[in-house]
């Protein structure tokens, strides 16, 4: 999607609810008595689990109007009523408001210029008011894309303290979606549980193979034919939360440690990028620790 198809008129809902009849009659009714249109919309039913999920993105001209908060609360209001009487888990983004996203980075590069470059050519529709590491060693990247850069030294000692720097920080900022682009630190519980499901994390390893953190040298090891990355939402069980994206590619016998952390990183760059897009155009949504995610 580029930047030209969003408008200030747009929005997308994202619902998740026990299955029944009726869901996807009365939602459209409800748009349409709001004077909405929709676009598009998307539905995926989870029989085994009896779950229903439906994304819907549509205009409401009155968005763009002249009195466009009494609009949005209006279309709330609407949302919510059919919610509460369907048990439904709902959100609602506004396409005219984009995400704030804080990238957080350690000392390795790629993830986070391929980001910054996504970003510049309209790729990522965001804003990214903050870059945060626990090393100085990527300031320079920062500086090179005008994004404030903020070094925050952990260690056993203080880790703690400095989340709460953190978290205060990220507030202040408004963000809404934290990557981890390669940050080589283990988020704690608290930190996770201020921003649930708007963590998206990139492993260098096809999960959920090669937990922990050398996925390549273990890989190597066991003589794998394929190596991989997966992108997911953090949780506080280390790389075991909600998939987002993954992908492989083919390696051999002749290939060493450094070639695998190489060819891999190829990987990690597509699979991050691809998770974060989809994250920000609202299209995943979340049930038992997997992901719905449209296309």
């Amino acid at each position: 999607m580029s930047a030209a198809e969003f408008s200030e008129a747009t929005a997308t809902l994202l619902v998740s609810c026990d299955d029944c009849p009726g869901l996807v009659a009365a939602l459209a009714q409800a748009l349409f008595n709001q004077g909405a249109n929709i676009l598009h919309s998307d539905q995926h039913t989870d029989l085994a689990a009896g779950k229903f999920f439906q994304r819907i993105r549509f205009d409401d001209p009155e968005l763009a109007g002249p009195d466009r908060k009494a609009a949005a609360n209006r279309l709330e209001a609407t949302v919510r009523t059919v919610g509460a009487r369907y048990g439904m888990k709902w959100q609602l983004h506004f396409e005219k408001i984009p995400r704030r996203m804080a990238i957080f980075v350690s000392k390795t590069d790629h993830c986070l210029y391929d980001l910054l470059l996504r970003h510049r050519s309209g790729e990522l529709r965001c804003e990214i008011p903050l870059i945060v590491s626990n090393h100085e060693t990527l300031r320079s990247v920062a500086e090179q894309f005008d994004v404030p850069f903020r070094f925050f030294p952990v260690n056993a000692e203080n880790k703690a303290a400095v989340e709460e720097e953190e978290i205060e920080l990220l507030r202040a900022e408004d963000v809404d979606l934290v990557v981890m682009a390669r940050y080589m630190q283990i988020l704690s519980e608290n930190f996770i549980g201020n921003f649930e499901e708007r963590i998206i994390n990139i492993h260098h390893s096809f999960l959920p193979a090669f937990a922990g953190g050398r996925p390549y040298h273990q890989a190597h090891e066991r003589g794998v034919k394929l190596i991989g990355a997966t992108a997911h939402y953090a949780t506080g069980d280390l790389d075991e939360g909600p998939i987002i994206e993954q992908d492989v590619i083919h390696v051999s016998h002749r290939e060493s440690v450094a070639d695998l952390v190489r060819l891999g990183r190829d990987v990690e760059r597509t699979v991050l990028s691809r998770a974060v897009r989809v994250h920000l155009e609202s299209r995943i949504l979340v049930h038992d620790n997997r992901t719905v995610v449209f296309a």
